[in-house]
Order: C-alpha cells, then sequence, then structure tokens
C-alpha cells in the first residue's frame, strides 16, 4: 500500500495543531503557578520586614530616647519644642554620671569579676561536658538530670545557704573541728571564683549542657585514635576536644561574660561595698538625688532622671562596644554549635 506524502503531512500537521492547544495550556499554568511564588514570596518578604521593623523598634526606641535625653541642657529639658534633637547638647551629663558612679573604678572591677569567672566557668563546664559525653559511668543520668535542674531552679531560692557559706566559710568543717573559724568570703571575689571553678556558677547548668551536646557529635573515631597513640583521657580533651570546641566555647564564653557583667542579684549581696558597674547602677538614683540636693534647693525630678538614664546609657556601653567587635564571631559560633531558641 503507498501512502501519499500529501496526506502523511497533512496528519502530521492536524496532530501538531491539537497538541498545540495543550501546550499553551500546560505553559500558561505554569506562567500563573510562577507568578503566584513571586507575590506570595514578596508578600512574605514584605510581612517579615514589618515585624523585623516593629522589634527594633521596640528595642531601640527607649535607647535612642536615653541617648537623645543624655545630651541635652535645662534648658532644653524645660523647651518644649525640643524632641529628639536638643539645641544645647552638651556633654555635662556624662561627666556627672561617671563622677557620681567613680565610673572608671566600676568598670575596671566588673570587668575583671567577668573576664576571670568566665574563663574559669567556660573550663570547668567544658570538663564536666566532655565526661558526660564521652566518659559513662554509674549514675551518670540522675546527675546529669541533676544539672539540668540546676537550670529549671531560681537563684532566689539558693540565696539564703550561699550568703551564710561565703559569710563563714568552712571547707568540709575543717576549720570547726580545729576550733577555729569560718573565712568571711563577702566583699571579695571568692563567692564568684569557687561556683566557677567547681562548675556551680550562674547558668553553669545551662553551659555544661552545651558542652556535651557539643561532644557527642564529635566522631568517637578520632578520640578512639587518640587513645590507641597513647594519649589519655585529660591529654585527649586538650589536644583534641578543646580545639574542635572553638565555637562552642565561643558562645559559652559571651553568655557567661554578659549574664555575669548585667547580674545584680548576686553581686549586690556578695559585694556589698565593692563598686561595680551593677552595684553603682543600683546606687545611681540615690547618689544623683544626693548630689543635686547638695548643689541646688529644689532639684528637679526630671533632670534626676535624665542623669540616671546617662549612667545607665554608661554601664550598657562596654557591651554595646564589645557586640560590635564580636557579632561575627558569635553568629558563627551559634550557627555551628547548633544552639536554637
Amino acid at each position: 500500500m503507498v501512502v501519499d506524502p500529501t496526506e502523511s503531512a497533512a496528519g502530521s500537521e492536524l496532530a501538531f495543531n491539537k497538541s498545540k492547544p495543550a501546550a499553551t495550556d500546560l505553559y500558561r499554568f505554569k506562567r500563573r503557578v510562577t507568578n503566584v511564588n513571586k507575590w506570595s514570596k514578596l508578600l512574605w518578604s514584605l510581612v517579615r520586614a514589618i515585624l523585623l521593623i516593629g522589634m527594633c523598634f521596640v528595642i531601640l526606641y527607649p535607647i535612642l530616647l536615653k541617648v537623645s535625653a543624655s545630651f541635652k541642657s535645662l534648658e532644653d529639658l524645660s523647651n518644649p519644642a525640643v524632641m529628639w534633637i536638643p539645641e544645647h547638647a552638651s556633654w555635662n551629663n556624662y561627666r556627672l554620671a561617671i563622677e557620681v558612679m567613680d565610673y572608671f573604678t566600676a568598670i575596671r572591677n566588673s570587668f575583671t569579676l567577668s573576664l576571670v569567672t568566665t574563663v574559669l566557668q567556660t573550663f570547668s563546664c567544658a570538663l564536666a561536658g566532655y565526661a558526660f559525653a564521652k566518659l559513662p559511668f554509674r549514675g551518670m543520668k540522675i546527675l546529669f538530670a541533676g544539672v539540668i535542674l540546676t537550670i529549671l531552679v531560681p537563684p532566689q531560692t539558693i540565696l539564703v545557704p550561699s550568703y551564710i557559706n561565703f559569710k563563714s566559710f568552712d571547707l568540709f568543717g575543717l576549720f570547726h573541728l580545729f576550733g577555729g573559724r569560718g573565712i568571711n568570703m563577702l566583699d571579695t571575689y571568692w563567692p564568684f571564683i569557687l561556683p566557677a571553678i567547681t562548675g556551680n556558677a550562674l547558668k553553669s547548668g545551662l553551659f555544661i549542657y552545651i558542652f556535651r551536646q557539643f561532644f557527642r557529635g564529635i566522631s568517637k573515631e578520632i578520640e578512639e585514635a587518640a587513645f590507641v597513640d597513647g594519649a589519655g583521657v585529660f591529654k585527649s580533651f586538650r589536644s583534641i576536644m578543646l580545639p574542635n570546641a572553638i565555637p562552642a566555647m565561643m558562645t559559652v564564653m559571651l553568655f557567661a561574660f554578659v549574664w555575669q557583667w548585667n547580674d545584680s542579684y548576686f553581686s549586690s549581696n556578695f559585694l556589698p561595698s565593692m563598686n561595680t558597674l551593677t552595684t553603682a547602677t543600683l546606687a545611681l538614683p540615690y547618689k544623683v538625688n544626693v548630689m543635686l540636693n547638695q548643689t541646688a534647693t529644689n532639684v528637679d525630678p526630671f533632670y534626676a532622671s535624665m542623669l540616671v538614664d546617662t549612667g545607665l546609657l554608661l554601664s550598657i556601653l562596654p557591651l554595646i562596644l564589645m557586640y560590635l567587635f564580636v557579632q561575627r564571631y558569635f553568629v558563627e559560633s551559634i550557627d555551628r554549635t547548633g544552639l536554637v531558641g
């Protein structure tokens, strides 16, 4: 049977014309889906931008308001036309706040205390986290449950026994056994150093948990190879675990430093006479009123509040400067540690 070429070509063209509407509909459908995805992404970006701007406004508005007020003078304070930008900008508020707080002495004491406790607490918590992650022993789960419990227990519940302990410190009752008295460790750094060494300082339970989770993610083969080469537990911890735990150490050190720097509860009880930024900030309203009463008969409460706000800005200024320098490392360490929430 001979097929006419013209009929074959006509049949092919007819089949192409029939499939063309289907291909066109599929193209229109894909284009419609692409447009919907594009608009949904744009809408989600807009919602996310609004949420971020709102959160930044809630956080930054009080700080910006304090910054603006810290440069105002008495004339600007009584001028209703001045809202954000002062007409008679002055550094006098900062000078008075530094003088009232004894700022440079307070910042030196706070930095020394925070740095020493941060280093000791990081090392002790890393050692405890390594033991929980890599050295199984009997009763480990019960002991680790106690570590988690320290995260849940409010610090106010242990203040009284801790105060009595450091007021008359007696190691295992040895001083009383030989007829002596305990050592008064108040107004010294020892109430913060001893808990940091023993892994029982502020937020140590959380830091032990972070190190435990990080060390559990390190391959056993690396540690076993070190044991085969003759390394012991401490050498393996020092030579292998700690160099690999730099992200976790950065996270813990930054958290420990900031929490110790901002701690006012234990500092005000254990260091009542030592001038730190937290104790100076707590006493700032009283000292400002005393200073203004000595220089004027009628104290303007708004001016006193402005000086207090200036002192608060000075207390958080070191943390802001530190964040500007270590922000990148902090974000990278959080990402590599896997800490969320």
